[in-house]
């Protein structure tokens, strides 16, 4: 019975967790992202909205936490959940100048 109440426990907590992760939106505009640094909490999704007239390709080489999220036509909308604490630089593979410095807290 102690095993299966501190399961409990713990599934609820993971839950709880999760329900407090938010989601950040950020704009592509004008070979620019509408944020150059940020800091989120571990679990937050940021989502990539391209609102330009090119397409862009956002991606992370940063170690632990690499992510490439493909080319994004004009209007198109991608999504990435950043699970690893600590430093990331994100940008956009085509124009590197694209760049965002994002601090993941636990």
């Amino acid at each position: 019975m102690k095993l299966m109440t501190v399961v409990l426990v713990l599934a609820f907590a993971s839950g709880s967790a999760v329900a407090f992760a938010t989601e950040r939106s950020i704009m592509q505009k004008g070979k620019a992202f509408s944020e150059t640094s940020l800091t989120v909490k571990k679990g937050d999704t940021l989502t990539f909205i391209n609102d330009d007239t090119i397409i862009h390709n956002v991606m992370s080489n940063t170690a632990g936490s690499e992510f490439n999220l493909g080319s994004q036509a004009p209007g198109s909308t991608s999504t990435v959940t950043l699970s690893t604490v600590g430093e990331i630089t994100i940008i956009c593979a085509i124009h590197p100048r694209m760049k965002i410095a994002v601090t993941v807290e636990q």
